[in-house]
């Protein structure tokens, strides 16, 4: 039986998968100048897999018992591009928390596939911070 703690947990990842997904979208949207031409299409196929894991998330949660969230965490689109990717940054440090977190309950719940869930989506969210991470080095040394 899933505990209401992993449930609630599940919520906040799909809440965090959706914020994420309109964040980097209006980001792709957005962005102007040089960069534009270089970061866009990553930026845009980034938001195409967050919203994917939203709904891998969701449909675990579904068939957990649970109700999916429809509202997402506070989106912070940012200004210029340095500001974006702070931003960017932070989000996917926090679910890389959030998501080390869910695979222990998940673990300790003897959850194994919310747990092997969760360990493929953990490897997108390493590449996007490792992504968004170098973006904002190649910009430092402009």
């Amino acid at each position: 039986m899933t505990s209401q703690k992993l449930k609630d947990l599940l919520n906040k990842a799909i809440a965090r998968e959706i914020q994420v997904a309109v964040q980097y979208m209006w980001q792709h949207v957005q962005v102007a100048g040089p960069e534009h031409f270089a970061v866009t299409g990553e930026l845009k196929n980034i938001a195409i897999t967050e919203m994917k894991h939203a709904e891998k998330i969701a449909e675990r949660l579904w068939y957990l018992g649970g109700v999916p969230t429809t509202k997402p965490a506070p989106i912070d689109v940012g200004g210029e591009l340095l500001a974006m990717v702070d931003n960017d940054i932070k989000a996917e440090i926090e679910a890389m928390v959030l998501y080390k977190e869910i695979e222990k309950v998940a673990e300790d719940e003897g959850d194994v596939t919310t747990r092997f869930i969760f360990e493929e989506i953990l490897e997108d969210e390493e590449e996007h911070h490792d992504f968004f991470t170098s973006l904002k080095e190649g910009r430092k040394k402009k």
